[in-house]
Order: structure tokens, then C-alpha cells, then sequence
């Protein structure tokens, strides 16, 4: 049985939009990773970056589920001495939640080059509005 490897000038490029209006941030972080890293593709290969362009809209209308909002916190290091800095979800989701979601799929894509390319492809956006209506992009439901 032959596998189909596919090789990076042949990789197909979509795009998608998502909505994380009332969805909780780690669910839809989850489905951006899949789509950035491309593994709902048939022809998915792991050593080539093949994944989408993904665009999350309403980031400052997702809901963190539980005590997350008062007990999560977001840290942040200079590599200096006391150069610690944390900031509690509920802050960030208020003042920055297009970086909160940023941070959520940052850490579901691999730390290695494949990984820092997909974020490349990400784009968050606090509300309904986006800058990609050119590039027409297909709404994803999950």
C-alpha cells in the first residue's frame, strides 16, 4: 500500500473564518490549530507545512468556561532577575482577547518551524469586522 506524500509546492492553501461568538476560547483555539497545521486534509503530511489560512472574528465575545476567568493567568518572563509578570484571564480577555486567543493556539501548534509558520496564517480580530473580505473566506462551523 502506497502512501501519498505531498510535497510543500503542492500544498493547497484555503481560507477559513471562524466565530468564537458564545464558544468556549480553548474549543475554538483547538479547531484553528487543526486547521492551521492542515490535519483535516486528506493528504495531510507532518514533516510539510500544509495547513490553512484561518481568521477568528469576535474574540472579545468568547467565554472562558468554570473559574478560568478569575484563575487562569497569562505569564509573561524578561529572563531577568524579578522580571516575572503575570496577568489574570478575566484582564486579558477584557483589554486584549485577540492576544488571549493568540496565546491559546500558540500553544497548540508544535514549538518548531512548522509550528511558527502556521501562527503566520492566524489572524484575530476582536470584532465582527476583518481586513481578508478579498481573499473570500469560507465560514467553518463546528
Amino acid at each position: 500500500m502506497s502512501t501519498t506524500l505531498v510535497k510543500p509546492a503542492e500544498v493547497q492553501r484555503g481560507w477559513y473564518l471562524l466565530d468564537a461568538a458564545g464558544k468556549p476560547l480553548g474549543h475554538v483555539a483547538a479547531q484553528a490549530a487543526v486547521l492551521l497545521r492542515g490535519k483535516q486534509k486528506v493528504n495531510f503530511t507532518p514533516n510539510v507545512d500544509c495547513g490553512d489560512n484561518v481568521i477568528i472574528i469576535n474574540c472579545e465575545k468568547a467565554v472562558l468556561t468554570g473559574k478560568k476567568a478569575e484563575q487562569k493567568f497569562h505569564y509573561t518572563h524578561s529572563r531577568f532577575v524579578g522580571g516575572l509578570k503575570k496577568v489574570q484571564y478575566s484582564k486579558l480577555m477584557a483589554e486584549n482577547s485577540d492576544k488571549a486567543m493568540t496565546y491559546a493556539v500558540k500553544g497548540m501548534v508544535p514549538s518548531n518551524t512548522i509550528g511558527t509558520k502556521a501562527m503566520t496564517r492566524l489572524h484575530c480580530y476582536k470584532g465582527a469586522e476583518h481586513a481578508h473580505a478579498a481573499q473570500k473566506p469560507e465560514k467553518f462551523e463546528f
